[in-house]
């Protein structure tokens, strides 16, 4: 069948003209109509009434139509008969297995054999067909292995699949009398190539011809997945429609998905008397329940009818192959994965030397490109970028790059990358494929192939699938008329990426990730002695007053960005600081021992909360412009308790037992640090009177995946409210949840009566 590119999904009206501007959206599944060479009939289960019939229920048994619509199933084939069928309705749910029931009809004065074959469809609906029946009877599954069983001993010896092919093309032209059978294989995008063909040695050959993917529209090969075998005894045909034409209780066309009497579409139809056949059947070959090929059988000289039998050993003979394929090509995986795997082995064992940077293991010996072969790989990590081979320039790699990490894959890649990146200009001779491992933070293994010029064989030139016939005063496009070998040059692709070849590089970024997080933890442990460094060591005593302090790690020993300060100034003064930079890792780590070190050293020398926050916003633009922070600084007046303070973005400190909740101290919000250019920090003042306190915290303590932050400040003031003099490991303690996904912070200030 022929179809046009670019169609939508929705499906055209039922009775619309079909040509090929809109055949690949035709409703291929209900046609309306059948081949007359039997007759369908749509019953209501279980009683079995007729509420649709084919047309030719009158030339065929010399009923008229109205004497059948709306009548039990004896109307059509007598009581005798109608019993059989109501027995096997009645007692299996699976009627396919059943197919066909034998049975004898007096037509025209003489008794005719008929096959009948059922299936059911949802809501009630029975398919009945009834054929003239050919050949040996009675029909049986074990006559049906009999038939191909030497057929299927040979599948089962062949080695390679050209044997399986060229075995599968010859039994099943030996067993249904057709000129021609042909192995189509389909490749990603559903082009087909004749990887196998038996014929009559006067007709020319079609072996190594590709026929495009539109030759067969998306909605066939979905219905092909279905129904496994499709017959056109007569090309030449007249439908039969059905009467009425829409189902009397639902109103629609009934779905001939699975009715071996299936019309087909004319534009098919016209696609075979393009070719010269006469008669045509077609087989489906299956790999994980998806259309993987076909077998394709052409007669020429006349209509040619298999009878039901052979067909089905035709289909059990497709079956086979269909299994044998898939075996065939595991094992054929298995070999490749097998000399992948032990590459792989020597990658990974070499990730595990920590002395040696990860870019330098992967380009070793052996190397990448031992992996997955290409003309060049490069390697990114951990800031370390190193290529081998031949690879495009650094901003050829970046834009093939940024088009992978696009998508939501951690493994992508493209044979044609100037279909994917036309706008990009690269050089098919350096990067006409590529094959992109994403790793975390924007690291990356990217392989380049060069181009590789194939020549295609194609059956008439697929670009000239629509051809212009003129009928009057109207122009209709039609399928292609010549299917004379035509030769295509395919230009700007690489050579196909392999299964292997993708797992491969799964395989690969799975342990990059493990070897990846087994160093950063080492580099975490050092992070984590940073921190702890710079957390004070002792809180000064003052006198009247207490001071104290707890940090708690993120679960899963992550090191993140919380810190706090505390030191008195010369005057006597009080400062007190509790920050959060955002993030986690080594990197955060050292921004946060800059922002403490610049923040202290400012207040040190007698800036104010406000002023001081100020110049750490103005140092962190300038010298970590992806740093981004939230800080609290107070000074304290420790003789009358006046507190000067300044927030950059942080959340408010509680003030505590003023009330049985406590409530938030009076400082005004200014931005993060990190955020704006200029950001004016506003001053805020207050006293924290005696017996009265300060609570500071990091928003890990208030913070619980799924729950409102709200929520957990909320449950913090009254767990604070008339607390009293209560240390900041208790508040960790009475708030703790088993673990927390961020480090938490907490530092307490209390004013006791003198």
């Amino acid at each position: 069948m022929t179809g046009m590119d670019g169609a939508d999904d929705g499906f055209v009206p039922v009775g619309t003209p079909i040509d090929l501007d809109n055949c690949a959206r035709e409703p291929i599944h209900i046609p309306g109509s059948i081949q007359p060479r039997g007759v369908l009939a749509v019953l209501r289960e279980p009683d079995l009434v007729i509420r649709q019939v084919s047309a030719n229920v009158t030339e065929l048994l010399g009923l008229p139509v109205d004497e059948v619509v709306g009548h039990e199933l004896s109307a059509l084939i007598g009581p005798e008969q109608a019993a059989r069928v109501e027995q096997a309705t009645s007692t299996f749910a699976d009627l396919r297995s059943r197919n066909p029931l034998e049975c004898e009809l007096v037509v025209d004065g003489r008794l005719q054999p008929f096959d009948i074959i059922l299936h059911r469809e949802p809501g009630g609906v029975l398919l009945f067909e009834l054929e003239i029946a050919y050949g040996e009877r009675p029909f049986s599954f074990p006559n049906t292995y009999q038939a191909v069983r030497g057929s299927v001993e040979q599948l089962n010896q062949a080695a390679t699949l050209s044997e399986l092919y060229t075995t599968t093309a010859r039994a099943v032209r030996e067993l249904t009398g057709f000129d021609r059978v042909m192995v189509y294989r389909y490749d990603q995008d559903y082009n087909g190539e004749v990887v196998a063909e038996d014929r009559r040695e006067d007709l020319n050959s079609f072996l190594g011809l590709h026929y495009p993917s539109t030759d067969i529209p998306a909605q066939a090969r979905a219905l092909y997945e279905k129904n496994w075998i499709r017959l056109i005894d007569d090309v030449g045909y007249t439908p039969a429609p059905l009467v009425p034409a829409v189902d009397p209780e639902r109103g629609e066309p009934q779905d001939l998905t699975f009715a071996t009497l299936r019309s087909v579409s004319p534009i098919h139809i016209e696609y075979l008397q393009n070719m010269g056949v006469q008669a045509s059947m077609s087989i489906s070959l299956l790999r994980d329940g998806k259309l993987w090929g076909l077998i394709a059988c052409h007669h020429y000289d006349r209509p040619h009818l298999p009878p039901y039998g052979t067909r089905a050993a035709a289909e059990f003979l497709g079956s086979t192959l269909s299994l044998r394929l898939v075996d065939q090509f595991e094992d054929d995986q298995l070999r490749n994965r097998l000399s992948a795997q032990a590459v792989l082995t020597r990658l990974i064992a070499a990730t595990f030397d920590d002395r040696l940077p990860l870019a330098e293991t992967l380009l070793g010996t052996p190397n990448l490109l031992d992996l997955v072969p290409a003309e060049g790989v490069v390697v990114n990590i951990n800031g370390d970028r190193r290529s081998f081979g031949k690879v495009p320039d650094s901003e050829a790699v970046e834009a093939v790059v940024g088009w992978a990490r696009a998508g939501v894959d951690d493994v992508v890649s493209a044979e044609c990358l100037s279909r994917e990146l036309p706008a990009v200009g690269l050089d098919p001779q350096l990067a006409a494929g590529a094959l992109v491992v994403n790793l975390p933070d924007d690291q990356y293994v990217v392989w380049f192939r060069r181009e590789v010029v194939r020549s295609v064989d194609w059956g008439g030139d697929p670009s000239n699938k629509a051809i212009a016939v003129q009928e009057g005063d109207d122009v209709r496009l039609s399928p292609r008329k010549s299917f004379e070998r035509w030769q295509e040059l395919v230009h700007g692709c690489g050579q196909p990426w392999s299964r292997t070849e993708l797992e491969s590089a799964d395989t690969l970024r799975g342990q990059l990730v493990e070897s990846l997080y087994q160093r950063t933890r080492a580099a975490l442990r050092v992070a984590e002695l940073l921190q702890r460094s710079l957390m004070p060591e002792s809180l000064p005593e003052v006198e009247n007053w207490s001071l104290s302090a707890h940090y708690e790690p993120a679960a899963g020993d992550n090191v993140g960005g919380d810190w706090y300060d505390a030191f008195t100034l010369r005057d006597g003064r009080l400062i007190v600081v509790l920050g959060d930079v955002a993030g986690h890792g080594v990197t955060v780590a050292g921004i946060m021992a800059q922002l403490r070190n610049v923040l202290r050293s400012q207040l040190f020398a007698g800036a104010t909360p406000a002023e001081a926050l100020g110049q750490l916003n103005t140092f962190s633009l300038h010298m970590l412009p992806r740093a981004f922070a939230t800080v609290v600084v107070a000074r304290v007046d420790l003789g009358s308790g006046q507190v000067e303070a300044a927030s950059a973005g942080h959340l408010m400190p509680f003030v505590t037992n003023s009330v049985s909740h406590a409530v938030p101290a009076p400082i005004q919000l200014s931005p993060p640090i990190g955020v704006a250019r200029g950001a004016v920090y506003a001053p805020s003042s207050f006293t924290v009177e005696t017996d009265h306190g300060l609570v500071l915290y990091s928003d890990g303590l208030v913070e619980r995946r799924g729950r409102a932050i709200d929520d957990g400040l909320d449950e913090l003031g009254r767990t604070l409210g008339g607390a009293g003099d209560v240390a900041a490991s208790q508040i960790w303690s009475m708030l703790a949840r088993e673990f927390t996904d961020d480090d938490v912070t907490v530092m307490t200030l209390r004013r006791s009566t003198p």
